[in-house]
């Protein structure tokens, strides 16, 4: 991924997006549209597209005078996962491959994103993650499997708030005491804080911190000392969501990214169609032939 060129419309979108799900003033809209035009005609193309999100949702959230203004969505997809959580559960108890499921629907919850999605319903997510049980997985989960047992150190960086709740099928299959959840230093759009995890009860299980930033991924430069320690002597890194794939899919530490994909660039950089739900290893492994091969197994 050479250049992010072809993320400008996108970005533009959804900054449009976003300022109008939190507030009806068109002088706002209007304001932040201007903003997002600017700040675009002087973005290095190199930067990974959360550089230019956190400046704009810090706006965003200054012009609306609420810290956090997505406050109320959050919480409305955290409520959803938990009233439906019970059900995956229960279906976990009796799938042939218990830890691909839980995976699955970790990475199925990756729906629940409103910088991708600012219309998201509560029923189209639903429908995502339901119909993300039959759907082929690019990546190899036994694999996954292996180095989190090898693994002395792991940490799981979270992405967005619902999703969040999801993440339990896997960190429960976890060793308690080798996990440490990351969540997001500040709001931005719907990504998950400590609010977020202490509601899906993830304080409850595992260490949790934050990482110092408000950047919807994880931009090194502008986490925390404390944060970047543990994100270096950490033996295994688990990253949710495209956000965290665009920030850290040069970093030489041993990452598996989970996310979906859900735009062509990502989609060529990985080489998986728009949609795909992606299990991608440290050794850069052929996604698409993967995704081939289970398609045909299945």
């Amino acid at each position: 991924m050479k250049t992010y060129f072809d993320c400008i419309p996108c970005l533009i979108r959804q900054s449009l997006g976003a300022v109008r799900l939190v507030t009806d003033d068109q002088r706002v809209h209007e304001q932040i549209l201007r903003e997002a035009l600017e700040a675009t005609s002087r973005m290095d193309l190199q930067r990974p597209p959360a550089v230019l999100a956190q400046g704009v949702h810090r706006r965003i959230r200054e012009l609306c005078g609420d810290s956090d203004p997505y406050l109320a969505c959050k919480d409305q997809f955290n409520q959803l996962a938990l009233s439906i959580l019970p059900d995956f559960r229960e279906h976990l108890k009796h799938a042939q491959d218990p830890w691909k499921d839980a995976v699955r629907l970790a990475i199925a919850g990756n729906i629940m994103d409103l910088a991708v999605n600012s219309a998201l319903g509560e029923a189209e997510a639903e429908a995502s993650i339901m119909q993300a049980m039959s759907e082929p997985l690019a990546g190899n989960a036994a694999d996954f499997a292996t180095a989190i047992a090898q693994a002395e150190s792991i940490l799981y960086l979270t992405d967005n708030a619902g999703e969040i709740v999801f993440d339990r099928l896997v960190i429960e299959q976890l060793p308690a005491e080798k996990v440490t959840v990351a969540v997001r230093g500040g709001p931005v759009i719907n990504d998950a804080t400590r609010h977020d995890a202490e509601v899906a009860g993830l304080t409850d299980l595992v260490r949790v911190i934050d990482n110092g930033s408000d950047a919807p991924g994880t931009l090194l430069e502008d986490c925390s000392p404390a944060f970047r320690q543990c994100f270096e002597e950490a033996d295994l890194i688990v990253a949710k969501g495209q956000g965290n794939y665009e920030t850290l899919r040069e970093s030489p530490r041993p990452i598996f990214f989970l996310l979906r994909v859900k735009c062509p660039v990502i989609a060529r950089d990985i080489g998986c169609p728009v949609g795909t739900m992606v299990l991608r290893s440290p050794d850069d492994r052929n996604l698409a032939g993967l995704l081939v091969e289970e398609r045909v197994s299945e």
